[in-house]
C-alpha cells in the first residue's frame, strides 16, 4: 500500500471516529498529533481531514443529492466517511485524478465495509465525477475566477 493510500486509510479512521463520537474531526486530529500513544500522523492525512471538515456541509449536500434513495444517516458509517473523503479528493484536490479518487475510495470500503459497499461507493462517486467539472466551479469559485 502506497503512502497516500495509507494516509487515506488513516484519514478515514479519524473521520469515522469523529462521526461516531459526534465531535469535530480536526479537533480529534489535533488531540492526537504529537501524542506519544499514537503513531505519527502524516501531512496528507492532516490535509484530508482538514479538507473534508472545512467542506463537510457541501460534501454532505452533494452526497445526499447523488446517493439515490439513501440519506446520510442510513449509510453505513464507514461508507459515509469514505464517501466524504473520496468526494473531497474528487472535487477539491487538484493533484488527484478523478479515477484515482474513486478507485482509492472503492479499495478502502472493500477492506473496511460490507460486500455491497464497493458498488455503492463507486456508483455515488461515479455519478458525481460525471458532472465534476461543473461542480468544481460551484464549490471552488475562486479557482474559476483565477483561470
Amino acid at each position: 500500500m502506497g503512502s497516500r493510500s495509507k494516509a487515506r486509510k488513516r484519514a478515514v479512521d479519524f473521520l469515522y471516529e469523529a462521526d461516531q463520537r459526534g465531535i469535530d474531526a480536526v479537533t480529534l486530529l489535533a488531540d492526537r498529533v504529537g501524542s506519544p500513544e499514537v503513531p505519527p500522523v502524516g501531512d496528507y492525512t492532516v490535509t484530508l481531514v482538514e479538507g473534508v471538515t472545512a467542506n463537510r456541509e457541501r460534501i454532505d449536500e452533494l452526497l445526499t443529492q447523488h446517493a439515490e434513495g439513501w440519506s446520510l444517516g442510513r449509510m453505513p458509517a464507514v461508507d459515509r466517511s469514505v464517501l466524504r473523503l473520496g468526494l473531497y479528493e474528487l472535487l477539491w484536490s487538484d493533484d488527484v485524478p478523478p479515477a484515482v479518487a474513486i478507485d482509492e475510495a472503492v479499495e478502502l470500503v472493500k477492506a473496511l465495509s460490507t460486500d455491497d459497499s464497493p458498488r455503492f461507493v463507486n456508483g455515488v462517486l461515479g455519478r458525481i465525477a460525471g458532472i465534476g467539472d461543473r461542480l468544481r466551479k460551484s464549490v471552488r469559485p475562486e479557482q474559476t475566477a483565477a483561470e
